[in-house]
């Protein structure tokens, strides 16, 4: 039983507020110091936003056939898409006129075939790390949005203690925001409820897919990458990102985040995204 109980402290203790703040000086070499939120980016806002509208859309036009109950309300944003499908049908040399001949890509090569790499979660090669996330294919260059953390988003005030116990998933944000990216358990059924809660007729507000094994996202396995270690250095960090308030509605279905509490406006709900650097 002790041996037991020194192992679940072990891949606890990290995440234990008290135990960080009496082992801070001990672990400087992992702290990092952020005098300001506005100096905390790596790279700018809007190519952050740029990469999940053009990842995105190229995930919706992939699955074009499924969207029609959506189009059939915005029939001029179905009129922007048809454009870009048939370009891109033109590029893989599919007859434009026929939708149904579409090839359908996985969302991982869909990753791929938009920004030249593929990831996916694995068993982590760092010794008692659990799952990790990889680059499987192709290369990602510098300053790219490489995962993105999905999960519950919590204000400081609102209750998580019970989602939180033995819970290595929760994420702190430089303003004080939690994120809950635990795909399991309580955790689990809290996201899968607020994210119906807030669906507006066929239009969906938040992606459940990272909560399975078979990603709508693909880039929705953020809570996953692993942290350094003394054997090896971290190749990613995070970087926050609020997602503005005009970001289209028919593209929200890929978002891995839902705010907890219905009240709060859609631009406090914060998805966070790790970056390559």
């Amino acid at each position: 039983m002790l041996r037991e109980l020194r192992r679940r402290w072990r891949s606890y203790r990290y995440r234990f507020v008290p135990w960080l703040a009496l082992n801070l000086r001990r672990q400087r070499r992992t702290l990092r110091y952020v005098p300001e939120s506005s100096q905390d980016k790596i790279i700018a806002d809007e190519d952050v936003f740029e990469t999940l509208l053009k990842i995105f859309k190229a995930l919706f036009i992939n699955d074009f056939s499924r969207q029609a109950e959506i189009l059939a309300l915005l029939p001029e944003v179905k009129c922007q898409y048809l454009e870009l499908l048939t370009v891109e049908q033109k590029r893989s040399k599919v007859n434009s006129c026929n939708h149904q001949s579409q090839h359908v890509f996985s969302p991982e090569e869909v990753l791929f075939n938009t920004l030249g790499f593929a990831v996916s979660r694995d068993r982590s090669s760092l010794v008692s790390a659990g799952t990790g996330v990889f680059v499987t294919k192709g290369f990602v260059p510098k300053g790219t949005v490489v995962s993105m953390y999905p999960g519950t988003v919590y204000r400081k005030h609102e209750p998580i203690f019970f989602q939180s116990l033995g819970n290595p998933f929760i994420f702190r944000c430089i303003d004080g925001v939690l994120i809950d990216g635990n795909d399991k358990g309580l955790s689990r059924s809290v996201y899968r409820s607020c994210s119906r809660r807030d669906q507006l007729g066929p239009f969906q507000m938040s992606d459940e897919s990272w909560l399975t094994a078979t990603l709508q996202n693909p880039l929705a396995v953020g809570q996953y990458v692993n942290n350094c270690s003394h054997e090896k250095t971290a190749n990613v960090c995070y970087q926050e990102f609020d997602v503005p308030g005009h970001f289209p509605v028919e593209l929200k279905q890929y978002l891995p985040n839902i705010v907890y509490s219905h009240d709060i406006e859609r631009l406090a709900a914060n998805e966070r995204a790790h970056r390559f650097v």
